[in-house]
């Protein structure tokens, strides 16, 4: 009887302790949802009222951007392009350079040859942003000055390369993981029909994958959107629209940096209308990846 009733308290004692686990769960993740929903209604609140007040239309198209001036203008278009430009250039320079070399750390490269280069990925993600910032406006801009014929450096062409950097951590570590994930039967079969390794790679593992590179490429586009002071630091910070790709830009995280410390009233919370349609852009990007995802999933 003893026993039995030192069994009866054993499991009571346990279930309490799986259930207070489960509780700081349930609390963990309810105070993450509670932290989005309360600084997307800040958001909203502060920067819904000055884009209504300005027009949609003349905020989000139009294409001057003079707070202090005498008759202000509130047009944010060429903030907007300057971004998707920098997100689309970082992308094209970054995706096919980070896939690549997640392939070689998955499929190619030797244990020790793939921890070493490992390490220093994860060091590339480890660096501030403003480190970034500050070599690419003491090395980058230079070049491209003297070189290129560009009267300052600084421009599009010089976000675009910071963010093809910045953005590398993020493509390689998560097709990496995704392409260790595909089953080795995949691969075996392969080989076994006489396919070579790089047939393998590109005709079975990649597309095996494909959900996971997808991911990658998504939330890379979003670390490249949403960067701040390397890209303040490098993009000129004039807001007009490009007309080359040395053209010196401001896209929207760097004009919301740059105003708000000498922002009036107004001026303030127009830099939160800027916010929301930034925050709109980084949403409509998370519902494409879960899109890609699930159709990719179906197949």
């Amino acid at each position: 009887m003893e026993a039995l009733t030192l069994n009866k308290n054993a499991k009571s004692k346990s279930m309490t302790f799986e259930k207070s686990v489960e509780l700081i769960f349930a609390v963990c993740a309810l105070l993450t949802i509670i932290s989005v929903a309360v600084i997307s209604f800040y958001i909203f609140v502060a920067g819904v009222p000055p884009i209504i007040k300005v027009g949609v239309g003349r905020f989000v198209f139009g294409q001057n951007w003079l707070p202090t001036a005498s008759t202000p203008q509130f047009g944010i278009f060429p903030m907007i392009v300057a971004s998707v430009l920098g997100m689309l250039g970082a992308i094209v320079v970054g995706v096919p350079i980070g896939i690549f070399t997640a392939i070689m750390l998955a499929e190619i490269a030797p244990k020790r040859i793939s921890r070493i280069l490992k390490s220093c990925i994860e060091l590339l993600a480890g660096i501030p942003s403003v480190v970034y910032g500050f070599f690419g406006l003491m090395v980058i801009v230079p070049f491209i000055r003297i070189n290129l014929g560009s009267p300052t450096g600084t421009g599009l062409l010089a976000m675009i390369i910071i963010l093809s950097v910045m953005v590398l951590p993020t493509i390689i570590n998560i097709t990496e993981t995704s392409l260790r994930a595909v089953p080795k039967e995949y691969k075996e079969g392969s080989l076994a029909l006489g396919a070579t390794q790089i047939e393998t790679i590109f005709k079975v593992s990649i597309p095996a994958a494909k959900s996971g590179i997808m991911a990658s490429v998504v939330l890379g586009m979003g670390r490249a959107i949403g960067e701040t002071m390397a890209v303040i630091m490098v993009c000129g910070n004039i807001a007009r629209m490009p007309t080359s790709i040395l053209s010196t830009v401001s896209p929207m995280t760097a004009t919301i940096a740059k105003d708000m410390s000498y922002a009036g009233p107004f001026h303030q919370s127009a830099l939160f209308g800027i916010g929301v349609i930034l925050f709109i852009f980084i949403i409509t990007l998370n519902l494409i990846l879960n899109a890609l995802v699930h159709r990719s999933t179906i197949k």
